[in-house]
């Protein structure tokens, strides 16, 4: 009588602790998606990429830059179902960025406007990784997204600066005298 007693109160707690789990593993999957919903939410509204204006004579110069054009459009495209979205977007802008150090116009080759694409380039890989890690930090990207744009107005300060510079007439004989100033292009007398 006593060794069934003893069974039945085992047999009787084994039976609440498993519901215990599945009552934990519940409540764990909803805390799971409100946390989630949260950092969907908060991404979803920090997630403003602006792109600035360019001076018409440089539009003009960078309107064969398609990859500058290519990567313009998709910072435009806000992802608006879930997380997966903002993941595949982000992974999108990391490799369209890429291309825009590969084929930047002759005229905008110089270090000035490299060292910003890379700087560009670094903060889109930053949101990609934020974004595919299991704890998302909705903050940190949203931080990069605003970073993203100051990085973004930069570029396009530094081209305008370089078409302006372009312009300015060389004065008779400034040719020669920068030619000089390098001594591995110096006139041999």
């Amino acid at each position: 009588m006593i060794q069934n007693l003893f069974s039945f109160f085992i047999c009787l707690s084994l039976l609440i602790s498993c519901q215990n789990k599945d009552e934990q593993r519940i409540l764990e999957q909803q805390k799971d998606t409100k946390a989630r919903a949260v950092v969907f939410s908060t991404i979803s509204n920090g997630w403003r990429f602006t792109t600035p204006t360019l001076n018409p004579k440089t539009q003009s110069l960078v309107q064969n830059w398609t990859a500058l054009h290519d990567f313009t459009n998709e910072l435009l495209q806000i992802p608006k179902s879930s997380i997966g979205a903002f993941q595949k977007k982000s992974k999108d802008l990391s490799k369209k960025v890429l291309v825009l150090n590969e084929t930047i116009p002759g005229l905008f080759s110089k270090p000035e406007v490299k060292s910003r694409i890379t700087a560009l380039t670094t903060k889109v890989n930053s949101i990609n990784l934020f974004l595919n890690i299991d704890e998302i930090p909705a903050q940190k990207v949203v931080l990069l997204v605003n970073e993203v744009n100051i990085e973004l107005q930069s570029l396009y300060r530094q081209m305008d600066e370089i078409v302006r510079k372009n312009e300015i007439p060389k004065e008779e004989g400034e040719s020669d005298m920068i030619r000089m100033l390098d001594t591995t292009r110096a006139i041999k007398n």
